[in-house]
């Protein structure tokens, strides 16, 4: 088992965050069950494309980061035809070999996801 670190949030590189993410556990909260984004599998990202894999269909977006003044904490902005959401990015872990990451995601919603990578 790889050790892993945690990314300094204030200075994520936005490549750390390219490539495919599998939905390891996911809260729900307050948001709408039958969303794309709760009934995610796997998240792609590539360049500014997101592509929402679910058990039923998959469905493409675009994706960018946002970052707020004061603090500077890194926001991914997700947009889909039918829905547009942020999430604040609570936590990057990544191998010391650079091959498997985590990603931890709260959205407006109370939604949370922890992603896998690969």
């Amino acid at each position: 088992m790889p050790d892993f670190f945690d990314v300094n949030l204030q200075q994520l590189p936005d490549h750390y965050l390219t490539g495919n993410w599998r939905v390891a556990d996911r809260v729900l909260n307050r948001t709408d069950p039958n969303s794309a984004l709760a009934q995610a599998t796997t998240l792609r990202l590539s360049d500014v494309t997101l592509e929402v894999q679910t058990v039923d269909e998959v469905e493409q977006g675009r994706w960018q980061i946002q970052r707020d003044e004061l603090l500077r904490r890194p926001y991914l902005e997700l947009q889909l035809a039918q829905e547009t959401t942020r999430a604040l990015i609570t936590r990057l872990r990544r191998s010391t070999d650079g091959l498997r990451s985590q990603l931890t995601l709260y959205f407006m919603s109370g939604m949370e996801l922890l992603l896998l990578q690969p």
